[in-house]
């Protein structure tokens, strides 16, 4: 294998590994979009849960028994 061929080589890797290394970025960057999305509804389920709770004070919680035990 002459130089010319292993230059040639070594640009075909490279050509290759850029364009992994921005599909790797797209796949990264939708990840860290539905990450931001799936935060942003636990904290609006959190809320609503905890205005569920401080309205229906009196009834007792899914864990306890009821009066009658």
């Amino acid at each position: 294998m002459n130089n010319e061929d292993r230059l040639i080589a070594l640009e075909s890797k490279i050509t290759s590994q850029e364009d992994l290394l921005d599909v790797l970025n797209q796949t990264v960057y939708r990840q860290q979009k539905k990450i931001d999305e799936l935060e942003g509804l636990c904290i609006n389920l959190a809320r609503r849960l905890a205005d569920f709770n401080s309205r229906d004070g009196g009834i007792m919680a899914a864990h306890e028994k009821p009066p009658h035990y």
